[in-house]
C-alpha cells in the first residue's frame, strides 16, 4: 500500500495530535488522549491524522470570523482534511475552552466532559456530517455514538 492510500499498514488509525490544553490548568484530563485515539480510529481508520487545538475566546472569535464570517466566539470549529500526496487527514478541531466551560457550567457537568463532547462533534464534521442541513442525521448518529463513546460526568 503507498503512502497515499491510507495510513501505514502497522498503525491502528490517524496519528492524533493535540495542543494548547496545557494553558488552561483548571482542566485536567489525563485519559484525554487515548480517548480521542480511540475515537479516531474507530471513526476513520484509514485516514492519517487527527488534530485538536484548544485555544481561548479570542482565537476562536478569530477563527470564527475568518472562517465563516461570524464575529463571535463559538464552541467548536471543524476543518476537514483533504486528501494530498502525503495521505488524507481527517481533519483540525479548534474547541475554546472557557466557551466549553460555561456550557459545562450551565449543563451540570464537567468540562473534561463537555470538551469530549466537541470533540466528538467536531469529527462527525470532519467526517462530513451537517447538522445544519442533513435533517437529523447527524444529530441521531451523534446521540448513538455518545452513548458509546462517553458516560455523562
Amino acid at each position: 500500500m503507498s503512502r497515499a492510500a491510507g495510513p501505514d499498514p502497522g498503525r491502528a488509525g490517524p496519528v492524533v495530535t493535540l495542543t494548547g490544553l496545557g494553558r488552561f490548568p483548571k482542566v485536567r484530563d489525563r485519559g484525554l488522549r487515548p480517548w480521542v485515539e480511540r475515537l479516531a480510529a474507530e471513526l476513520a481508520p484509514e485516514r492519517e491524522s487527527f488534530a485538536v487545538r484548544f485555544v481561548g475566546d479570542r482565537t476562536m472569535r478569530a477563527f470564527n470570523r475568518d472562517f465563516r464570517g461570524k464575529d463571535r466566539t463559538t464552541d467548536v470549529l471543524s476543518f476537514p482534511g483533504e486528501a494530498g500526496p502525503d495521505g488524507w487527514p481527517l481533519g483540525d478541531v479548534a474547541i475554546s475552552v472557557p466557551q466549553a466551560s460555561r456550557q459545562a457550567a450551565a449543563l451540570g457537568h464537567r468540562v473534561e466532559h463537555e470538551l469530549r463532547l466537541l470533540i466528538l462533534h467536531g469529527a462527525l464534521h470532519c467526517l462530513g456530517h451537517d447538522h445544519e442541513t442533513d435533517g437529523g442525521e447527524m444529530d441521531a448518529l451523534e446521540r448513538r455514538l455518545r452513548r458509546r463513546y462517553l458516560t455523562h460526568g
